[in-house]
Order: C-alpha cells, then sequence, then structure tokens
C-alpha cells in the first residue's frame, strides 16, 4: 500500500491527474454551455484572442485582411455569447477599429483604411448579433440548439403519429404533407391497438391553423390525445379530448377530429365524429365509395358536446379513407367536389391494391394546396 501511494504521489502522476480533471471539468463545461446552463468564458477567450489577430493581419496587409474582418469574431459572438460578454467583445472590436484607424492613416489617402462604412458594417452585424443573442437569452436555449430543438419536436410528432403492426389480413398507411412544404402540420394521428390488440383506435385530428402557426398545438395534442386513447371506453374518448381543449383556452382552440374504432377480428368498426369530414368505405362487392358521416360538434367550443357515431363493416377488400379537409375542400372548390375528386383517383387502385397509395393521391388530388392534408388507408386483404 505504502508504495503504490507513493507512485500515486510523483510528479508524473499528480500531473496526469490534474490533466485528466481538466480535461473532464473543459468537457463538462461545454456540455452545459450548448445545454445553456454553462458559462461561455471558453468561447469569450477564444473570440477575444481573434480580435488582435484580425488586428495585425489588417495593419500588415489592409489588402489582404481589411478592416471589415472584424465582423468574422462579431458574428460568432452573436451566435455563441450571452449579451453581457457579447458587450465586452464588441468593446474589444471597437478598440481594435480605433488602432487600425490611427495606424492606417485617414480613409482619404488610399484603400484599404478604416472608413466610415467600415464602422457601419462591423456596427450593423454587432446590433443583429446582439438581437440574436437576447432572443436566446430569453429562450434559454445557446447556439444551435433552438434548431435541435426543432427537429426534435417534429420527430416526436411523426413518431407519435406512427400506426400499430396489423394482423396479416389487415394494411395501413398514413400520409401527411404540411402546408408550403413546411416540417409542421396542424394534421397528426395517434392510434393503438387495445382491448387486447383485438381492437384497432386510431384517431385522425385537425387543429386550427396550418404550419408552424399549429405545430405546437399539434405536439401538444397529439401528446394528451395519445394518453387518452385507450385509457377510456370509445364514446368517451371526444368528449375528454373536447374537454381538454376547453381547459387550454387558446384563442385560437377548436380542432376536428374522427376516431376510428376496428375490431380486427369481424371487421366491424364505429366512427365518431367532431366536425370532421365524412370517411368513405370502398365496397368490394359493389365497387362503389359510400360516405361515413357520423354527427358531432367542433372539438374546444362549448363544454357538454355529444358525439354520435355511425356503425360499419370491413368485408374482405373493403376500404376505409379518412382524411382532413385540406384534402378535399379549397377556396374554389367546395367538399362535395373534392371528395368526388379524391374518389375518382382512388378508384385507379382498386385492381391493383392500394399498397403505397395515400401518398400519390394526396399528390394527385392536392398537391398544390396551401393547406395541412392528411390522410389515412385502412385495407382488409381480399
Amino acid at each position: 500500500m505504502a508504495g503504490r501511494r507513493a507512485q500515486a504521489e510523483t510528479f508524473p502522476a499528480r500531473m496526469k491527474m490534474r490533466l485528466h480533471r481538466a480535461r473532464i471539468g473543459l468537457r463538462r463545461s461545454g456540455v452545459d454551455y450548448f445545454r445553456g446552463d454553462g458559462s461561455d468564458w471558453v468561447a469569450l477567450a477564444g473570440l477575444l484572442l481573434t480580435v488582435p489577430v484580425i488586428t495585425c493581419g489588417t495593419l500588415l496587409n489592409s489588402v489582404w485582411c481589411s478592416p471589415t474582418a472584424l465582423v468574422l469574431p462579431i458574428v460568432a459572438g452573436g451566435l455563441l455569447l450571452r449579451p453581457a460578454s457579447l458587450l465586452g467583445l464588441y468593446a474589444a472590436a471597437a478598440a481594435a477599429l480605433i488602432v487600425e484607424s490611427v495606424r492606417l492613416g485617414p480613409y482619404s489617402e488610399g484603400a484599404a483604411r478604416v472608413t466610415p462604412g467600415t464602422v457601419l458594417v462591423v456596427a450593423a452585424c454587432g446590433f443583429f448579433g446582439l438581437l440574436i443573442a437576447q432572443f436566446r437569452s430569453r429562450v434559454g436555449v445557446p447556439w444551435r440548439r433552438g434548431g435541435t430543438m426543432l427537429f426534435d419536436l417534429r420527430e416526436r410528432i411523426r413518431v407519435q403519429s406512427k400506426l400499430p403492426q396489423l394482423p396479416k389480413a389487415w394494411h395501413r398507411e398514413m400520409a401527411l404533407r404540411p402546408a408550403g412544404g413546411q416540417s409542421f402540420s396542424g394534421d397528426f394521428v395517434v392510434a393503438a391497438r387495445t382491448n387486447g390488440g383485438r381492437t384497432l383506435e386510431a384517431v385522425l385530428t385537425d387543429v386550427s391553423g396550418k404550419g408552424m402557426d399549429a405545430g405546437s398545438r399539434a405536439l401538444l395534442l397529439s401528446g394528451a390525445f395519445g394518453g387518452l386513447l385507450g385509457s377510456l371506453p370509445p364514446h368517451a374518448f371526444l368528449p375528454a379530448a373536447n374537454g381538454y381543449l376547453l381547459r387550454q383556452d387558446w384563442d385560437e382552440g377548436f380542432a376536428t377530429s374522427i376516431h376510428l374504432v376496428l375490431d380486427l377480428e369481424s371487421g366491424d368498426y364505429e366512427l365518431f365524429s367532431a366536425g370532421h369530414p365524412p370517411g368513405l368505405q370502398l365496397s368490394a362487392g359493389s365497387g362503389r365509395w359510400e360516405e361515413k358521416a357520423a354527427e358531432g360538434p367542433l372539438l374546444g367550443v362549448y363544454d357538454g358536446a355529444q358525439f354520435d357515431s355511425i356503425k360499419g363493416s370491413l368485408r374482405p377488400g373493403d376500404v376505409l379513407m379518412l382524411f382532413t379537409d385540406g384534402l378535399v375542400e379549397t377556396s374554389d372548390r367546395d367538399i362535395a367536389e373534392g371528395i368526388d375528386r379524391l374518389t375518382g383517383e382512388a378508384d385507379r387502385y382498386v385492381s391493383g391494391g392500394f399498397h403505397g397509395a395515400a401518398w400519390h393521391l394526396i399528390e394527385a388530388v392536392a398537391k398544390d394546396v396551401n393547406d395541412d392534408r392528411a390522410l389515412l388507408l385502412i385495407c382488409r386483404d381480399a
């Protein structure tokens, strides 16, 4: 023991331990910084060192390293530093401009001097950098973490909209197209197999608004609806969802929703609707599409709303389509005309099957519509 202790207390061992602790501390400070909890002194020190380096380069060769090169640490500081630290960097950049102006001489004596335009460019970059830093400080998210958080939110919506696996005799698919090619949508699906896996429950919801404006509300509602689904009897789901929206007290807080409860053994189903467009069922025997319209008011409008259901059955070869109004309704086309167009395009897949048809149907019917579009297909194989 004494030999090991003596070996551990040697100078190389102590230096190795100190380097290890410094490395761990630096790594922890970096992790804390990018989480929004740590200090930004490392970034500030690095950027402050670049200011004299750029100044020396300008004094040595102002043609290749112009005075406006000082905007580089300023722009980087706007992304990395907090407002208080950013002001220190600005003071260093202002001092560097003064030194360059004195050493290079008046701008009227030649090119590559510190001109009024140079000062305006550096000041403008500093102003916008300060605005960005203040915004990040209010949100509490440094650097590019905000973009990462938005990506995480989008992925959460996508994962929550994933449909469960169905027995071999069944096929399901979902296609979603946000408005304007954005990444966020006010349309979403939550689905689960309940009753020991015998029943498929799926809820297709259209939140008021579209794109980024409705994306945050859709994320909140998809989580809440996913928690309610399967925890309540089917007839109690939409009343509970309606009460949840009313408690949010949003300025634009209504939504439409359609709730499918499908028995995967018998094919019998029940549809509950809250102001949503009707479902469409293809009968394999007749080859015709039939509207399945249940009655119920919008979610989030008034308390105590009643939602009546409609029942049906999917026989082998039958198809059920659920969709949002962005797919069938536009400012120059009413919903009846849109449904006719959708069923006309869907008829092309009757003979070959509907596998992979959801995305192509949205492309064919509502490719350039400036609204969120969602389509859910449930097929029972012949």
